[in-house]
């Protein structure tokens, strides 16, 4: 049996060179693509609350994502890293309210923001280097993400590049797959009883 941590970090590393040799006008396109798919799902015209990452410069972009929500007074919470490789949500009203905190990652100003306590509802973008076709996700290997979606009870969407997807994943008991996972080609819907009564 393969060494399953082992099979993560190469996965990880497989997935970070993709991203790295994207050229940036590629990127812009396939990130184009998922925006737009992904502003048109139910459960992200529904929501109020959108809790979302802050991309990276490989990560499928976020910032146009935070700031077409603001601009649809949508409420927007990004997550602070604290000890024990935990988060916390805070809600943003602009880029002005972030700042560098953990691996160098734009985080909120706790001064300056509203801290959430309620994860009830909203809609959760989930990173990931890969995701596959059950919605499970390989992430950074830290676990902040993991620990978060098992108190999270709103609708979750993944969004991954089709080439950074996988048929399965390696992936724990406890591990929670996303409901939706949107790529720049098409719309996979993963949770069948959350959009039983409309398409996603």
């Amino acid at each position: 049996m393969k060494n399953i941590k082992a099979l993560k970090v190469s996965l990880r590393q497989h997935y970070r060179e993709y991203r790295e040799n994207l050229d940036s006008s590629q990127k812009k396109a396939l990130d184009y693509e998922m925006h737009q798919r992904l502003w048109k799902l139910p459960a992200y015209r529904k929501s109020h609350l959108i809790f979302t990452y802050v991309s990276k410069p490989i990560e499928v972009d976020t910032h146009a994502v935070i700031t077409t929500a603001l601009s649809q007074r949508k409420l927007v919470a990004v997550p602070r890293c604290i000890e024990n490789h935990e988060m916390e949500f805070y809600e943003i009203r602009s880029f002005d309210d972030l700042a560098p905190g953990n691996f160098g990652v734009l985080e909120p100003i706790p001064e300056k923001c509203r801290k959430v306590t309620d994860f009830s509802q909203g809609l959760c973008i989930v990173p990931g280097f890969s995701f596959d076709s059950n919605g499970f996700r390989l992430g950074y290997g830290k676990g902040y993400y993991d620990r978060f979606l098992m108190k999270f009870a709103g609708d979750t969407v993944g969004l991954c590049y089709s080439a950074c997807v996988q048929w399965n994943l390696p992936h724990g008991y406890y591990d929670r797959p996303v409901d939706v996972l949107v790529t720049e080609k098409y719309i996979r819907r993963i949770s069948h009883e959350k959009f039983a009564g409309g398409k996603a």
